[in-house]
């Protein structure tokens, strides 16, 4: 649980950053501090030191560097969520490293965004990500969708509207959710059912669309209106 010092704060977006290059990382927590809204409550390497720092401050907001080679740091979600599951991760990298950027989606961050981007738009995605939606930027969504189009993944033959056509009202709710990054039990408790019920919604939603994974489905959806795009 959060202290009574920081109740005050409750308006501020509260971030852990966590960067294997000390002068790139202070230089992430400077930049964030000037934001009236932004509250940065820690930075580390990647490791148990960053594990044991989100366990303690329970932060909104991580943000993850992933640089070339930076699959163990990818590797690091699963334990970033154990350590606290309402905190959302949002993933910073170089634009060319897709395939980290696939990977982290896939392990459950919340959005992905490139080196490249100003400070205004990691502000805008930081909070973006904090009221519960997903996001990708432009050239990430466009290599997912790629990834996913025909010529790159097997098609049946039955067309897209009547997979479509055959999910439920609650099924397509469940879709929209997880299009906005939302996690199972975010997912649970909006719609007031049961994480378990959530999950046999998914495996129904996964069977119906012929997608194998939440990485699937977020691009499906994206790609045929089922969720809105991210910003």
């Amino acid at each position: 649980m959060r202290d009574q010092a920081s109740a005050f704060l409750t308006d501020h977006v509260r971030i852990v950053v966590i960067d294997e290059q000390e002068l790139y990382r202070k230089g992430l927590c400077l930049v964030l501090s000037r934001q009236p809204n932004f509250r940065v409550v820690g930075d580390t390497v990647a490791g148990k030191d960053a594990i044991a720092l989100v366990q303690r401050e329970k932060p909104d907001i991580v943000l993850l560097t992933v640089d070339s080679g930076g699959s163990a740091c990818v590797g690091l979600l699963p334990e970033l969520f154990a350590a606290s599951e309402e905190t959302r991760v949002l993933v910073l990298s170089e634009p060319e490293e897709k395939d980290l950027q696939h990977q982290a989606i896939r392990l459950g961050a919340a959005g992905v965004i490139s080196k490249n981007n100003p400070a205004e738009m990691l502000a805008k995605a930081i909070e973006r990500v904090n009221a519960g939606e997903a996001w990708l930027d432009r050239s990430t969504t466009a290599s997912l969708l790629r990834e996913l189009s025909p010529g790159n993944r097997k098609q049946k033959t039955d067309p897209e509207e009547k997979k479509i056509a055959s999910l439920s009202q609650r099924e397509r709710e469940v879709i929209r959710m997880v299009g906005k990054g939302l996690k199972n039990k975010q997912i649970a408790e909006t719609l007031f059912i049961s994480n378990v019920t959530v999950h046999h919604h998914l495996t129904s939603i996964y069977a119906k669309l012929e997608v194998a994974d939440r990485l699937e489905l977020v691009i499906y959806a994206y790609r045929n209106g089922l969720a809105d795009l991210p910003r």
